[in-house]
């Protein structure tokens, strides 16, 4: 089954997949299913989509004044770091860690992180089952989800 969902999702333009597509597209796979698709080229189109989005998904209104840099660890066949940095009431998104400090750092695998990001799973369950860990400032944390706007599926 993991190979013929590879192959679907090999040919898909990401680009082209709406925030809710997404979710619905994650929304199916078993986390077994992602850890199998989350590999090569595969996933390094996907993650960069996704945080490609992420300044677009970005509420500034509810961002009010919050300056931030959220370092993102996604662990796989592979660590992949990537950096959010809310300031200004604008989102920036960099791939690879920075010199600079983060205010938060979010731990997760890579099943954990598109479900997270799809709105298929809750950030608190996920961390209550340390599925997710973060460090640093829990509050920001706790709050992110509110400054996307996170598909439902």
């Amino acid at each position: 089954m993991a190979d013929d969902i590879t192959s679907d999702l090999s040919k898909l333009d990401f680009a082209s997949v709406s925030p809710e597509e997404f979710a619905r597209i994650v929304k199916k796979l078993s986390t077994k299913e992602i850890k199998e698709l989350a590999q090569g080229e595969l996933r390094t189109r996907v993650l960069s989509e996704v945080f490609g989005r992420m300044e677009k998904q970005f509420k500034a209104e509810a961002a009010g004044s919050t300056e931030a840099l959220i370092r993102w660890k996604i662990d796989g066949e592979s660590e992949v770091v990537y950096e959010t940095l809310i300031s200004g009431g604008t989102c920036t998104v960099t791939e690879g860690r920075s010199d600079a400090e983060p205010r938060v750092t979010l731990l997760m695998g890579d099943a954990e992180f598109l479900k997270l990001v799809s709105g298929n799973s809750s950030p608190v369950t996920m961390f209550m089952t340390r599925k997710l860990k973060i460090a640093g400032d829990v509050a920001l944390a706790s709050g992110l989800t509110r400054l996307f706007d996170i598909p439902k599926a």
